[in-house]
């Protein structure tokens, strides 16, 4: 019997489903390689950029954005793992790359050697399995020394650091190509504990000197500081969200011209008018208080879209901002497009990005959720296709 139905087994190629069919983020890769320029004309002389790409790129994709840091003026990368680190270096990228996170087994630092990655060193313990490694492997293993002077995370005691790297000197294997500490309120304008933390740095490097030990590349900024205080550049700089195009704080919005790198936009899939005092999405949060005109978007939490934003956030259609009502749902977010008539099915419409003259922020999601930009932008999904700026909709 003839159903209308084409086979399953048919020889013709089946249709591809577009990457701008439901929801996507554009990432702009100019504007990495501008932030990166911007940032490295504000250094001291001589001191170098490491592009932080940890994250898949803060969201934004890591290849993506290594290329296009490196075409600022980035000379090295950070990651958190080795799975980061070996995506870099399939991808063709021979810039070194230090991986931040603390790393235990022999079998770790095997790969480190193979992919020609830098560990971070925070024990003897490390080192020496690093150095087993690299002598076994017939060639050196190169590494940063890690401070713990006030996050109490990663990191050696600081007091107890010019003696590890006195210890770690001595090994065969291993060449330590830096030292370095993380910040742990750079963002605050008050800047006692960062203080506080830059003069421990400084005597370890102090008590360094005095026992004739090189201390490799230092770095201790991450994009606050580096935005703040000349003082802290070092040789290197450790930049992760200002590469992305935001400050790390509103004080330090205009320290250095940033251009944001993500945009989040989704497709209206349908448009429907009710009257007043209808309910609307789960649990009926928002109850209509006029006659409305309501468009569905294929985008909801399951993307990225956190349902703490229910009714807090806005989306920008046509460069005007209209509101988002009801309950944020798995894969689909309803806004009140009463005042703008001419929105039609199929419409792209801004969640995150600018939009004509207007913008939105991941502060403007950041801040009624209780947490920060660096979230917003690390929470988007992989079913949301990244597609570079340029692309037409």
């Amino acid at each position: 019997m003839h159903t209308g139905l084409r086979s399953l087994t048919s020889t013709e190629d089946p249709p591809v489903v577009q990457p701008q069919q439901r929801a996507w983020l554009e990432i702009d890769r100019d504007a990495i390689s501008h932030n990166t320029a911007q940032i490295l004309r504000s250094l001291k002389p001589g001191c170098d950029l490491m592009a932080v790409v940890k994250a898949d790129g803060y969201g934004h994709g890591a290849v993506t954005v290594a290329e296009a840091a490196r075409a600022g003026g980035a000379t090295s990368f950070g990651v958190a793992t080795l799975a980061e680190g070996i995506e870099l270096r399939q991808a063709g990228i021979a810039a070194p790359i230090l991986v931040l996170g603390n790393l235990q087994q022999s079998e770790e630092f095997r790969c480190c050697q193979h992919w020609d990655l830098n560990p971070t060193i925070s024990s003897l313990r490390q080192g020496l399995i690093a150095s087993n490694v690299a002598v076994a492997g017939g060639k050196p293993m190169g590494g940063h020394l890690k401070l713990d002077t006030g996050m109490a995370r990663l990191g050696i005691d600081w007091q107890e650091g010019a003696g590890l790297l006195e210890e770690l000197s001595k090994l065969d294997g291993l060449q330590l190509l830096g030292t370095y500490s993380h910040l742990a309120d750079a963002d605050n304008p008050d800047g006692r504990l960062t203080a506080e933390q830059q003069q421990r740095f400084e005597a370890v490097l102090r008590r360094c000197r005095e026992l004739e030990l090189r201390p490799g590349i230092r770095h201790l900024a991450n994009s606050a500081a580096t935005m703040a205080d000349p003082s802290l550049h070092y040789d290197m700089v450790r930049v992760g969200l200002a590469l992305y195009g935001h400050a790390p704080a509103r004080h330090l919005n205009h320290a250095v011209e940033l251009k944001p790198a993500m945009a989040v936009k989704a497709r209206v899939t349908l448009l429907r008018d009710v009257p007043a005092g209808v309910g609307i999405s789960y649990g009926h949060q928002h109850i209509t208080q006029r006659p409305s005109r309501l468009a569905v978007l294929a985008i909801g939490y399951a993307d990225g879209v956190s349902r703490r934003l229910s009714g807090q956030m806005h989306v920008l259609a046509q460069g005007q901002p209209l509101p988002q009502v009801g309950a944020i749902t798995m894969d689909q977010l309803v806004v009140d497009a009463t005042d703008l008539p001419e929105l039609a099915i199929g419409d792209a419409v801004t969640l995150l990005g600018r939009c004509g003259e207007a913008e939105i922020t991941p502060s403007s999601w950041s801040e009624p959720c209780g947490t920060i930009p660096w979230e917003v932008l690390c929470s988007f999904k992989h079913r949301l296709p990244r597609l570079p700026a340029c692309t037409q909709h």
